[in-house]
Protein backbone atom coordinates (compact mmCIF):
# COMPACT_ATOMS: atom_id res chain seq x y z
CA UNK A 1 0.00 0.00 0.00
CA UNK A 2 1.40 4.02 -0.39
CA UNK A 3 -1.04 5.82 2.10
CA UNK A 4 0.81 8.41 1.37
CA UNK A 5 0.05 8.40 -2.29
CA UNK A 6 -3.61 7.48 -1.76
CA UNK A 7 -3.85 10.24 0.75
CA UNK A 8 -2.66 13.22 -1.62
CA UNK A 9 -5.06 11.56 -3.63
CA UNK A 10 -7.88 12.30 -1.40
CA UNK A 11 -6.99 15.45 -0.54
CA UNK A 12 -7.44 16.90 -4.06
CA UNK A 13 -10.92 14.45 -4.76
CA UNK A 14 -12.72 15.18 -1.25
CA UNK A 15 -12.92 19.10 -1.19
CA UNK A 16 -14.26 18.65 -4.73
CA UNK A 17 -16.94 16.19 -3.29
CA UNK A 18 -17.86 17.88 -0.53
CA UNK A 19 -18.72 21.29 -2.11
CA UNK A 20 -21.01 19.66 -4.39
CA UNK A 21 -23.02 17.60 -1.57
CA UNK A 22 -22.91 20.83 1.20
CA UNK A 23 -24.80 23.88 0.88
CA UNK A 24 -23.11 26.64 -0.11
CA UNK A 25 -23.02 30.53 1.31
CA UNK A 26 -23.90 32.22 -1.93
CA UNK A 27 -27.31 31.61 -4.15
CA UNK A 28 -25.52 29.05 -6.16
CA UNK A 29 -25.82 25.75 -5.07
CA UNK A 30 -26.19 22.10 -5.98
CA UNK A 31 -27.14 19.54 -3.42
CA UNK A 32 -28.05 16.23 -2.51
CA UNK A 33 -31.42 16.49 -0.03
CA UNK A 34 -31.23 13.00 0.95
CA UNK A 35 -34.41 13.12 3.49
CA UNK A 36 -36.50 13.93 -0.18
CA UNK A 37 -34.45 11.63 -1.92
CA UNK A 38 -33.88 14.31 -4.43
CA UNK A 39 -31.52 16.89 -5.63
CA UNK A 40 -32.01 20.79 -5.20
CA UNK A 41 -31.17 23.32 -7.49
CA UNK A 42 -30.37 27.01 -5.69
CA UNK A 43 -32.74 25.87 -2.70
CA UNK A 44 -35.92 24.10 -5.55
CA UNK A 45 -35.75 20.63 -6.23
CA UNK A 46 -33.95 19.89 -9.29
CA UNK A 47 -34.02 16.38 -11.78
CA UNK A 48 -31.67 16.51 -14.39
CA UNK A 49 -32.54 14.70 -17.49
CA UNK A 50 -28.78 14.42 -19.64
CA UNK A 51 -27.41 12.90 -22.23
CA UNK A 52 -23.34 11.52 -22.67
CA UNK A 53 -21.50 13.46 -25.03
CA UNK A 54 -17.70 13.21 -25.89
CA UNK A 55 -15.90 16.06 -26.86
CA UNK A 56 -12.79 13.77 -27.77
CA UNK A 57 -14.94 12.08 -30.13
CA UNK A 58 -16.49 15.75 -32.14
CA UNK A 59 -14.53 17.89 -33.86
CA UNK A 60 -14.23 21.41 -32.14
CA UNK A 61 -15.98 23.30 -34.68
CA UNK A 62 -18.96 21.09 -34.61
CA UNK A 63 -19.41 21.10 -30.48
CA UNK A 64 -21.68 23.86 -30.53
CA UNK A 65 -23.86 22.08 -33.33
CA UNK A 66 -24.01 18.79 -30.92
CA UNK A 67 -25.15 20.35 -28.14
CA UNK A 68 -27.71 23.20 -29.76
CA UNK A 69 -29.37 19.85 -31.05
CA UNK A 70 -28.96 18.24 -27.64
CA UNK A 71 -30.35 21.58 -25.38
CA UNK A 72 -33.53 21.46 -27.79
CA UNK A 73 -34.32 18.04 -27.45
CA UNK A 74 -34.70 19.10 -23.87
CA UNK A 75 -31.89 18.13 -21.97
CA UNK A 76 -30.53 20.28 -19.32
CA UNK A 77 -27.77 18.67 -18.64
CA UNK A 78 -24.45 16.27 -20.65
CA UNK A 79 -22.19 14.17 -19.03
CA UNK A 80 -18.42 13.68 -20.38
CA UNK A 81 -15.23 12.45 -19.80
CA UNK A 82 -11.85 13.57 -19.59
CA UNK A 83 -9.24 11.23 -21.13
CA UNK A 84 -5.96 11.87 -19.92
CA UNK A 85 -4.27 10.28 -22.58
CA UNK A 86 -5.84 12.91 -24.99
CA UNK A 87 -4.29 15.22 -22.91
CA UNK A 88 -0.81 14.65 -21.70
CA UNK A 89 0.43 12.40 -24.62
CA UNK A 90 4.13 12.15 -23.20
CA UNK A 91 5.03 12.71 -19.35
CA UNK A 92 4.63 16.34 -18.13
CA UNK A 93 4.05 17.53 -21.50
CA UNK A 94 -0.04 18.70 -21.81
CA UNK A 95 -2.32 19.62 -24.52
CA UNK A 96 -5.63 21.58 -24.33
CA UNK A 97 -5.65 23.35 -27.36
CA UNK A 98 -7.65 22.77 -30.79
CA UNK A 99 -10.41 20.15 -30.08
CA UNK A 100 -8.81 18.74 -26.98
CA UNK A 101 -9.90 22.95 -25.37
CA UNK A 102 -11.66 20.89 -22.44
CA UNK A 103 -12.68 24.95 -20.86
CA UNK A 104 -13.62 25.81 -24.54
CA UNK A 105 -16.32 22.76 -24.38
CA UNK A 106 -17.40 23.79 -20.85
CA UNK A 107 -17.76 27.24 -22.17
CA UNK A 108 -20.02 25.90 -25.48
CA UNK A 109 -22.25 23.75 -23.24
CA UNK A 110 -22.85 26.92 -20.74
CA UNK A 111 -23.92 28.62 -24.37
CA UNK A 112 -26.41 26.11 -24.40
CA UNK A 113 -27.80 26.57 -21.29
CA UNK A 114 -26.20 23.09 -20.20
CA UNK A 115 -25.56 21.59 -16.74
CA UNK A 116 -22.48 19.46 -16.88
CA UNK A 117 -21.61 15.89 -15.01
CA UNK A 118 -18.13 15.26 -15.42
CA UNK A 119 -16.33 12.17 -15.52
CA UNK A 120 -12.84 12.90 -15.08
CA UNK A 121 -11.00 9.42 -14.46
CA UNK A 122 -8.28 8.75 -14.31
CA UNK A 123 -9.44 5.25 -15.59
CA UNK A 124 -12.62 6.17 -18.23
CA UNK A 125 -13.38 2.71 -20.50
CA UNK A 126 -15.73 4.83 -22.95
CA UNK A 127 -14.71 2.34 -25.35
CA UNK A 128 -11.27 4.62 -26.04
CA UNK A 129 -7.56 3.73 -26.28
CA UNK A 130 -6.32 2.06 -23.16
CA UNK A 131 -9.81 3.26 -21.55
CA UNK A 132 -7.91 6.80 -21.21
CA UNK A 133 -4.93 6.20 -19.38
CA UNK A 134 -1.70 7.16 -21.08
CA UNK A 135 0.16 4.27 -22.87
CA UNK A 136 3.65 5.71 -21.70
CA UNK A 137 2.54 4.27 -18.12
CA UNK A 138 3.69 1.08 -19.77
CA UNK A 139 6.67 1.86 -20.37
CA UNK A 140 7.36 0.62 -16.82
CA UNK A 141 6.75 -2.70 -17.41
CA UNK A 142 6.14 -3.82 -14.20
CA UNK A 143 3.10 -1.20 -13.19
CA UNK A 144 -0.22 -2.05 -11.88
CA UNK A 145 -2.43 0.09 -13.24
CA UNK A 146 -5.99 1.00 -11.60
CA UNK A 147 -4.21 0.14 -8.00
CA UNK A 148 -2.44 1.55 -5.32
CA UNK A 149 1.37 1.00 -6.86
CA UNK A 150 3.07 4.15 -5.95
CA UNK A 151 3.94 4.63 -10.10
CA UNK A 152 0.21 4.40 -10.54
CA UNK A 153 -0.46 6.65 -8.14
CA UNK A 154 2.45 9.15 -8.43
CA UNK A 155 1.27 10.07 -12.12
CA UNK A 156 -2.10 10.31 -11.03
CA UNK A 157 -1.32 12.97 -8.93
CA UNK A 158 0.88 14.74 -11.21
CA UNK A 159 -2.07 14.61 -13.64
CA UNK A 160 -4.86 15.49 -11.27
CA UNK A 161 -2.39 18.60 -10.35
CA UNK A 162 -2.84 19.84 -13.65
CA UNK A 163 -6.46 18.79 -14.20
CA UNK A 164 -8.48 19.59 -11.27
CA UNK A 165 -7.25 23.28 -10.90
CA UNK A 166 -8.61 24.10 -14.55
CA UNK A 167 -12.18 22.53 -13.55
CA UNK A 168 -12.69 24.42 -10.14
CA UNK A 169 -13.92 27.61 -11.20
CA UNK A 170 -16.28 25.77 -13.59
CA UNK A 171 -17.93 24.24 -10.01
CA UNK A 172 -21.97 24.99 -10.23
CA UNK A 173 -21.35 27.12 -6.61
CA UNK A 174 -18.47 28.74 -8.30
CA UNK A 175 -20.99 30.01 -11.04
CA UNK A 176 -19.91 27.39 -13.69
CA UNK A 177 -22.12 24.96 -14.62
CA UNK A 178 -20.62 21.50 -13.47
CA UNK A 179 -22.79 19.87 -11.13
CA UNK A 180 -21.13 16.53 -9.95
CA UNK A 181 -17.91 14.77 -10.52
CA UNK A 182 -17.10 11.27 -10.84
CA UNK A 183 -20.99 10.58 -11.06
CA UNK A 184 -21.61 5.90 -12.92
CA UNK A 185 -24.77 7.09 -14.87
CA UNK A 186 -25.93 5.63 -17.47
CA UNK A 187 -28.73 4.66 -19.66
CA UNK A 188 -27.88 2.84 -22.90
CA UNK A 189 -29.83 4.44 -26.16
CA UNK A 190 -27.39 1.64 -28.42
CA UNK A 191 -24.73 0.19 -28.03
CA UNK A 192 -21.17 0.20 -29.41
CA UNK A 193 -19.88 -1.94 -32.37
CA UNK A 194 -17.00 -4.74 -32.87
CA UNK A 195 -15.00 -5.19 -35.97
CA UNK A 196 -16.45 -8.70 -37.54
CA UNK A 197 -19.89 -8.25 -35.72
CA UNK A 198 -23.12 -6.95 -36.66
CA UNK A 199 -23.89 -3.26 -36.07
CA UNK A 200 -25.62 -2.63 -32.63
CA UNK A 201 -28.71 -1.28 -32.38
CA UNK A 202 -31.49 -0.69 -29.70
CA UNK A 203 -35.47 0.12 -30.78
CA UNK A 204 -36.87 3.59 -30.28
CA UNK A 205 -39.57 1.82 -28.20
CA UNK A 206 -37.66 -0.07 -25.60
CA UNK A 207 -35.59 2.88 -25.35
CA UNK A 208 -38.52 5.42 -24.65
CA UNK A 209 -40.08 3.04 -22.89
CA UNK A 210 -37.60 2.57 -20.02
CA UNK A 211 -37.07 6.53 -20.00
CA UNK A 212 -40.70 7.02 -19.41
CA UNK A 213 -40.70 4.78 -16.68
CA UNK A 214 -37.60 5.97 -15.01
CA UNK A 215 -38.80 9.94 -14.93
CA UNK A 216 -42.32 8.55 -13.56
CA UNK A 217 -40.23 7.48 -10.74
CA UNK A 218 -39.23 11.35 -10.31
CA UNK A 219 -35.35 9.77 -11.30
CA UNK A 220 -32.83 12.17 -12.66
CA UNK A 221 -31.23 9.81 -15.64
CA UNK A 222 -28.37 10.16 -18.23
CA UNK A 223 -28.50 8.34 -21.72
CA UNK A 224 -25.24 7.29 -22.76
CA UNK A 225 -24.79 7.90 -25.73
CA UNK A 226 -26.66 10.86 -26.76
CA UNK A 227 -24.51 11.64 -29.94
CA UNK A 228 -21.51 8.98 -30.47
CA UNK A 229 -19.36 10.64 -32.50
CA UNK A 230 -16.30 8.86 -34.38
CA UNK A 231 -12.45 7.38 -33.54
CA UNK A 232 -11.03 9.00 -35.07
CA UNK A 233 -6.75 8.18 -35.69
CA UNK A 234 -6.06 5.66 -33.92
CA UNK A 235 -8.01 6.28 -30.61
CA UNK A 236 -10.28 3.84 -30.58
CA UNK A 237 -10.26 1.27 -27.83
CA UNK A 238 -10.68 -2.93 -27.30
CA UNK A 239 -12.37 -5.03 -25.55
CA UNK A 240 -11.14 -9.05 -24.59
CA UNK A 241 -14.17 -11.13 -24.26
CA UNK A 242 -12.40 -14.75 -24.83
CA UNK A 243 -10.97 -12.91 -27.17
CA UNK A 244 -9.43 -9.63 -28.20
CA UNK A 245 -11.89 -7.13 -30.04
CA UNK A 246 -11.16 -3.74 -31.22
CA UNK A 247 -14.06 -0.98 -31.54
CA UNK A 248 -14.55 0.18 -34.92
CA UNK A 249 -14.35 3.62 -36.08
CA UNK A 250 -17.47 4.70 -36.19
CA UNK A 251 -18.69 5.57 -32.18
CA UNK A 252 -22.39 5.76 -33.71
CA UNK A 253 -23.81 3.94 -31.07
CA UNK A 254 -27.36 3.98 -32.76
CA UNK A 255 -27.66 7.15 -30.77
CA UNK A 256 -30.87 9.48 -30.66
CA UNK A 257 -27.86 11.85 -33.07
CA UNK A 258 -26.65 10.23 -35.80
CA UNK A 259 -22.46 10.27 -35.77
CA UNK A 260 -22.99 12.79 -38.70
CA UNK A 261 -25.06 14.93 -36.25
CA UNK A 262 -28.32 14.20 -37.80
CA UNK A 263 -31.32 14.00 -35.65
CA UNK A 264 -32.65 10.55 -35.93
CA UNK A 265 -36.25 9.49 -35.22
CA UNK A 266 -34.87 7.80 -31.93
CA UNK A 267 -34.28 11.72 -30.94
CA UNK A 268 -38.09 13.06 -32.09
CA UNK A 269 -39.49 10.44 -29.58
CA UNK A 270 -37.26 10.66 -26.45
CA UNK A 271 -38.08 14.33 -26.89
CA UNK A 272 -41.81 13.78 -26.83
CA UNK A 273 -41.54 11.63 -23.55
CA UNK A 274 -39.14 13.99 -21.70
CA UNK A 275 -41.76 16.88 -22.65
CA UNK A 276 -44.68 15.27 -20.69
CA UNK A 277 -42.67 15.76 -17.37
CA UNK A 278 -40.65 19.32 -17.85
CA UNK A 279 -40.75 21.75 -20.82
CA UNK A 280 -38.19 21.73 -23.80
CA UNK A 281 -37.24 24.56 -26.10
CA UNK A 282 -39.96 25.83 -28.73
CA UNK A 283 -39.41 26.20 -32.08
CA UNK A 284 -37.48 23.88 -34.92
CA UNK A 285 -34.50 21.70 -34.92
CA UNK A 286 -31.31 22.46 -36.88
CA UNK A 287 -32.12 20.81 -39.88
CA UNK A 288 -29.88 17.72 -40.85
CA UNK A 289 -26.30 18.77 -42.25
CA UNK A 290 -25.76 18.94 -46.22
CA UNK A 291 -24.60 15.65 -48.00
CA UNK A 292 -23.12 15.04 -51.30
CA UNK A 293 -21.58 12.42 -53.47
CA UNK A 294 -18.74 12.61 -55.28
CA UNK A 295 -16.63 9.83 -57.41
CA UNK A 296 -15.76 7.09 -58.21
CA UNK A 297 -12.15 8.57 -57.54
CA UNK A 298 -9.20 6.38 -59.07
CA UNK A 299 -6.29 6.26 -56.79
CA UNK A 300 -2.40 6.36 -58.22
CA UNK A 301 -0.46 3.78 -56.40
CA UNK A 302 2.40 5.66 -54.78
CA UNK A 303 4.73 2.90 -53.21
CA UNK A 304 5.05 0.09 -50.97
CA UNK A 305 5.65 0.79 -47.20
CA UNK A 306 9.17 0.08 -47.45
CA UNK A 307 10.46 2.05 -49.97
CA UNK A 308 9.40 4.89 -47.52
CA UNK A 309 11.47 3.78 -44.17
CA UNK A 310 13.94 6.26 -44.50
CA UNK A 311 11.32 9.30 -44.55
CA UNK A 312 8.45 6.83 -42.14
CA UNK A 313 12.05 6.78 -39.63
CA UNK A 314 14.24 9.20 -40.07
CA UNK A 315 16.29 9.05 -37.22
CA UNK A 316 16.67 4.87 -38.09
CA UNK A 317 16.11 1.57 -36.55
CA UNK A 318 16.66 0.65 -32.50
CA UNK A 319 18.73 -2.60 -32.07
CA UNK A 320 17.82 -5.42 -30.07
CA UNK A 321 18.62 -8.91 -29.78
CA UNK A 322 15.40 -9.70 -28.92
CA UNK A 323 12.29 -7.77 -30.56
CA UNK A 324 11.39 -4.72 -28.35
CA UNK A 325 7.43 -3.64 -27.37
CA UNK A 326 6.04 -0.58 -28.50
CA UNK A 327 6.00 0.89 -25.41
CA UNK A 328 9.66 0.18 -24.82
CA UNK A 329 10.73 2.25 -27.83
CA UNK A 330 8.08 4.90 -27.12
CA UNK A 331 5.77 4.24 -29.81
CA UNK A 332 2.35 5.25 -28.72
CA UNK A 333 0.33 4.63 -31.43
CA UNK A 334 0.12 3.26 -35.32
CA UNK A 335 2.77 1.05 -36.84
CA UNK A 336 6.47 -0.10 -36.11
CA UNK A 337 8.27 -2.68 -38.49
CA UNK A 338 10.48 -5.39 -37.46
CA UNK A 339 13.12 -6.71 -39.15
CA UNK A 340 15.82 -9.42 -39.08
CA UNK A 341 17.75 -11.35 -41.50
CA UNK A 342 17.97 -15.56 -41.90
CA UNK A 343 20.84 -16.62 -40.71
CA UNK A 344 20.73 -19.54 -43.08
CA UNK A 345 18.93 -20.68 -46.45
CA UNK A 346 15.11 -22.11 -46.48
CA UNK A 347 14.05 -24.29 -49.13
CA UNK A 348 11.24 -25.68 -48.20
CA UNK A 349 7.86 -24.08 -46.93
CA UNK A 350 8.62 -23.69 -43.36
CA UNK A 351 6.45 -23.04 -40.60
CA UNK A 352 6.89 -19.03 -38.94
CA UNK A 353 5.11 -18.22 -35.68
CA UNK A 354 4.86 -16.13 -32.66
CA UNK A 355 4.46 -18.34 -29.46
CA UNK A 356 2.04 -17.91 -26.75
CA UNK A 357 0.03 -15.65 -28.36
CA UNK A 358 3.14 -12.92 -28.66
CA UNK A 359 1.93 -10.74 -31.67
CA UNK A 360 -0.23 -7.82 -30.50
CA UNK A 361 -2.01 -7.00 -32.15
CA UNK A 362 -1.74 -7.73 -35.76
CA UNK A 363 1.75 -9.03 -38.36
CA UNK A 364 2.11 -7.75 -41.63
CA UNK A 365 4.46 -10.23 -42.68
CA UNK A 366 7.25 -9.70 -45.84
CA UNK A 367 10.67 -11.84 -47.11
CA UNK A 368 12.23 -9.46 -49.63
CA UNK A 369 9.55 -7.08 -49.79
CA UNK A 370 7.52 -10.01 -51.18
CA UNK A 371 3.88 -10.00 -49.27
CA UNK A 372 3.96 -13.18 -47.13
CA UNK A 373 0.40 -13.19 -44.77
CA UNK A 374 -0.76 -12.13 -41.73
CA UNK A 375 -0.83 -13.46 -38.49
CA UNK A 376 -2.98 -12.05 -36.04
CA UNK A 377 -3.36 -11.66 -31.88
CA UNK A 378 -5.72 -14.43 -30.32
CA UNK A 379 -5.45 -16.77 -33.55
CA UNK A 380 -3.17 -19.90 -33.82
CA UNK A 381 -2.20 -19.52 -37.53
CA UNK A 382 1.58 -20.29 -38.96
CA UNK A 383 2.58 -18.78 -42.52
CA UNK A 384 5.11 -20.91 -44.30
CA UNK A 385 8.32 -19.33 -45.75
CA UNK A 386 11.03 -19.69 -47.76
CA UNK A 387 14.18 -17.77 -48.25
CA UNK A 388 18.12 -17.18 -49.11
CA UNK A 389 21.18 -16.62 -46.65
CA UNK A 390 20.50 -13.24 -46.21
CA UNK A 391 17.16 -12.61 -47.07
CA UNK A 392 15.09 -9.63 -45.38
CA UNK A 393 12.70 -10.82 -43.50
CA UNK A 394 10.13 -7.61 -42.40
CA UNK A 395 6.98 -7.50 -40.38
CA UNK A 396 4.76 -4.71 -39.63
CA UNK A 397 2.94 -4.73 -36.74
CA UNK A 398 -0.47 -2.70 -36.11
CA UNK A 399 -1.20 -1.73 -32.92
CA UNK A 400 -5.29 -1.90 -33.28
CA UNK A 401 -6.09 -0.52 -29.70
CA UNK A 402 -5.36 -1.06 -26.39
CA UNK A 403 -7.78 -2.76 -23.97
CA UNK A 404 -10.26 -0.19 -22.69
CA UNK A 405 -11.92 -2.30 -20.19
CA UNK A 406 -11.01 -4.15 -17.02
CA UNK A 407 -8.53 -3.64 -14.08
CA UNK A 408 -4.97 -3.62 -14.29
CA UNK A 409 -4.92 -4.30 -18.09
CA UNK A 410 -1.86 -3.83 -19.70
CA UNK A 411 -1.78 -4.65 -22.99
CA UNK A 412 1.56 -4.07 -24.47
CA UNK A 413 2.05 -3.85 -28.08
CA UNK A 414 3.93 -5.10 -31.02
CA UNK A 415 6.05 -8.65 -30.34
CA UNK A 416 6.13 -9.77 -27.33
CA UNK A 417 7.43 -12.90 -27.80
CA UNK A 418 10.50 -13.91 -30.35
CA UNK A 419 9.03 -15.22 -33.71
CA UNK A 420 10.44 -18.70 -34.67
CA UNK A 421 11.43 -19.78 -38.24
CA UNK A 422 11.08 -23.77 -37.88
CA UNK A 423 12.95 -24.63 -34.68
CA UNK A 424 15.01 -21.23 -34.70
CA UNK A 425 14.41 -18.68 -32.55
CA UNK A 426 15.16 -15.48 -34.33
CA UNK A 427 17.10 -12.36 -33.18
CA UNK A 428 18.85 -9.35 -33.70
CA UNK A 429 16.13 -7.34 -34.72
CA UNK A 430 15.42 -3.69 -35.84
CA UNK A 431 12.64 -1.70 -34.97
CA UNK A 432 11.62 1.54 -36.89
CA UNK A 433 8.92 3.45 -34.61
CA UNK A 434 7.01 4.62 -37.91
CA UNK A 435 5.56 8.02 -37.98
CA UNK A 436 3.16 7.66 -40.50
CA UNK A 437 0.96 10.66 -40.12
CA UNK A 438 4.28 13.15 -39.69
CA UNK A 439 5.04 11.80 -43.11
CA UNK A 440 1.07 12.15 -44.86
CA UNK A 441 0.84 15.69 -43.76
CA UNK A 442 4.33 16.55 -44.94
CA UNK A 443 3.80 15.09 -48.46
CA UNK A 444 -0.62 15.23 -48.99
CA UNK A 445 0.16 18.81 -50.77
CA UNK A 446 3.10 17.30 -52.45
CA UNK A 447 2.97 14.20 -55.54
CA UNK A 448 5.54 11.72 -55.16
CA UNK A 449 7.27 9.40 -57.33
CA UNK A 450 5.11 6.40 -58.10
CA UNK A 451 5.81 3.02 -57.77
CA UNK A 452 8.49 1.66 -60.31
CA UNK A 453 7.02 -1.44 -61.18
CA UNK A 454 4.24 -2.39 -63.17
CA UNK A 455 1.52 -4.13 -61.19
CA UNK A 456 0.68 -3.23 -57.61
CA UNK A 457 2.38 -4.78 -54.99
CA UNK A 458 0.64 -6.86 -52.11
CA UNK A 459 1.33 -6.39 -48.58
CA UNK A 460 1.55 -2.43 -46.74
CA UNK A 461 1.44 0.19 -50.01
CA UNK A 462 0.85 3.72 -50.13
CA UNK A 463 -2.41 5.14 -52.56
CA UNK A 464 -3.13 8.58 -53.17
CA UNK A 465 -5.27 10.69 -55.73
CA UNK A 466 -6.19 14.55 -55.77
CA UNK A 467 -9.69 15.90 -56.81
CA UNK A 468 -12.01 18.65 -56.94
CA UNK A 469 -14.97 19.59 -55.40
CA UNK A 470 -17.22 20.82 -58.32
CA UNK A 471 -19.80 22.52 -56.36
CA UNK A 472 -20.99 23.20 -52.65
CA UNK A 473 -19.39 20.90 -50.12
CA UNK A 474 -21.44 18.95 -47.94
CA UNK A 475 -20.43 16.18 -44.99
CA UNK A 476 -20.03 13.03 -46.76
CA UNK A 477 -19.20 8.94 -45.99
CA UNK A 478 -15.89 7.51 -48.13
CA UNK A 479 -16.60 4.12 -49.16
CA UNK A 480 -14.10 1.59 -49.96
CA UNK A 481 -15.48 -1.14 -52.14
CA UNK A 482 -12.96 -3.95 -52.56
CA UNK A 483 -10.20 -2.45 -49.99
CA UNK A 484 -9.29 -5.25 -47.23
CA UNK A 485 -7.87 -3.16 -44.44
CA UNK A 486 -5.71 0.08 -43.87
CA UNK A 487 -6.18 3.91 -42.77
CA UNK A 488 -7.02 6.81 -44.48
CA UNK A 489 -6.02 10.33 -44.33
CA UNK A 490 -7.98 13.59 -46.12
CA UNK A 491 -5.63 16.54 -46.55
CA UNK A 492 -3.50 15.03 -43.66
CA UNK A 493 -5.84 14.62 -41.30
CA UNK A 494 -6.46 11.14 -40.07
CA UNK A 495 -9.92 9.66 -40.78
CA UNK A 496 -9.62 6.34 -38.88
CA UNK A 497 -9.23 2.58 -39.90
CA UNK A 498 -11.05 0.97 -42.04
CA UNK A 499 -12.16 -3.31 -42.28
CA UNK A 500 -14.27 -3.33 -45.51
CA UNK A 501 -13.48 -7.42 -45.88
CA UNK A 502 -14.48 -7.65 -41.72
CA UNK A 503 -17.02 -5.09 -41.51
CA UNK A 504 -19.83 -4.26 -39.75
CA UNK A 505 -18.62 -1.01 -40.86
CA UNK A 506 -18.49 0.10 -44.87
CA UNK A 507 -17.52 3.78 -44.67
CA UNK A 508 -16.14 6.42 -42.98
CA UNK A 509 -17.44 9.96 -41.43
CA UNK A 510 -16.26 12.53 -43.52
CA UNK A 511 -16.94 16.09 -41.99
CA UNK A 512 -17.59 18.62 -44.32
CA UNK A 513 -14.73 21.54 -43.10
CA UNK A 514 -11.93 18.81 -43.42
CA UNK A 515 -12.67 19.33 -47.46
CA UNK A 516 -11.49 22.18 -49.41
CA UNK A 517 -14.40 24.07 -51.69
CA UNK A 518 -14.34 24.60 -55.21
CA UNK A 519 -10.97 25.97 -56.74
CA UNK A 520 -8.64 23.51 -54.50
CA UNK A 521 -7.38 20.40 -54.91
CA UNK A 522 -8.18 17.91 -51.90
CA UNK A 523 -6.05 14.82 -51.12
CA UNK A 524 -6.91 11.17 -50.12
CA UNK A 525 -4.04 8.76 -48.71
CA UNK A 526 -4.82 5.18 -48.23
CA UNK A 527 -2.44 2.83 -46.33
CA UNK A 528 -3.98 -0.52 -47.33
CA UNK A 529 -2.07 -3.34 -45.80
CA UNK A 530 -3.19 -6.09 -47.61
CA UNK A 531 -5.01 -6.33 -50.90
CA UNK A 532 -6.41 -3.91 -52.92
CA UNK A 533 -9.39 -4.06 -55.74
CA UNK A 534 -8.70 -4.40 -59.05
CA UNK A 535 -9.71 -1.02 -59.75
CA UNK A 536 -8.43 0.84 -56.81
CA UNK A 537 -11.30 3.18 -56.66
CA UNK A 538 -12.96 4.88 -53.77
CA UNK A 539 -16.53 6.47 -53.46
CA UNK A 540 -18.52 9.45 -51.59
CA UNK A 541 -21.45 8.79 -50.45
CA UNK A 542 -24.39 10.77 -48.82
CA UNK A 543 -25.26 8.23 -46.43
CA UNK A 544 -23.55 5.69 -44.07
CA UNK A 545 -23.33 2.30 -44.38
CA UNK A 546 -22.56 0.64 -40.71
CA UNK A 547 -23.69 -2.38 -40.73
CA UNK A 548 -23.10 -4.08 -44.48
CA UNK A 549 -22.93 -7.60 -45.62
CA UNK A 550 -21.74 -7.79 -49.52
CA UNK A 551 -25.32 -8.14 -50.55
CA UNK A 552 -26.31 -5.07 -48.24
CA UNK A 553 -23.61 -2.87 -49.70
CA UNK A 554 -24.31 -4.01 -53.44
CA UNK A 555 -27.74 -3.33 -53.06
CA UNK A 556 -27.07 0.75 -51.43
CA UNK A 557 -24.59 0.87 -54.57
CA UNK A 558 -27.20 -0.16 -57.37
CA UNK A 559 -29.46 2.50 -55.70
CA UNK A 560 -27.15 5.01 -57.05
CA UNK A 561 -27.47 6.67 -60.44
CA UNK A 562 -25.17 4.89 -63.33
CA UNK A 563 -23.56 8.15 -63.65
CA UNK A 564 -22.36 7.78 -60.28
CA UNK A 565 -20.67 4.66 -61.20
CA UNK A 566 -19.51 5.00 -64.44
CA UNK A 567 -17.98 8.62 -63.80
CA UNK A 568 -14.09 8.15 -64.20
CA UNK A 569 -13.58 11.56 -62.74
CA UNK A 570 -14.68 12.93 -59.52
CA UNK A 571 -17.59 15.10 -59.46
CA UNK A 572 -20.36 16.83 -57.31
CA UNK A 573 -23.50 14.93 -58.25
CA UNK A 574 -25.86 16.11 -55.54
CA UNK A 575 -25.99 17.97 -52.85
CA UNK A 576 -28.79 18.78 -50.14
Amino acid sequence: MAPKKLSCLRSLLLPLSLTLLLPQADTRSFVVDRGHDRFLLDGAPFRYVSGSLHYFRVPRVLWGDRLLKMRWSGLNAIQFYVPWNYHEPQPGVYNFNGSRDLIAFLNEAALANLLVILRPGPYICAEWEMGGLPSWLLRKPEIHLRTSDPDFLAAVDSWFKVLLPKIHPWLYHNGGNIISIQVNSEYYTGWLDYWGQNHSTRSVSAVTKGLENMLKLGASVNMYMFHGGTNFGYWNGADKKGRFLPITTSYDYDAPISEAGDPTPKLFALRDVISKFQEVPLGPLPPPSPKMMLGPVTLHLVGHLLAFLDLLCPRGPIHSILPMTFEAVKQDHGFMLYRTYMTHTIFEPTPFWVPNNGVHDRAYVMVDGVFQGVLERNMRDKLFLTGKLGSKLDILVENMGRLSFGSNSSDFKGLLKPPILGQTILTQWMMFPLKIDNLVKWWFPLQLPKWPYPQAPYGPTFYSKTFPILGSVGDTFLYLPGWTKGQVWINGFNLGRYWTKQGPQQTLYVPRFLLFPRGALNKITLLELEDVPLQPQVQFLDKPILNSTSTLHRTHINSLSADTLSASEPMELSGH
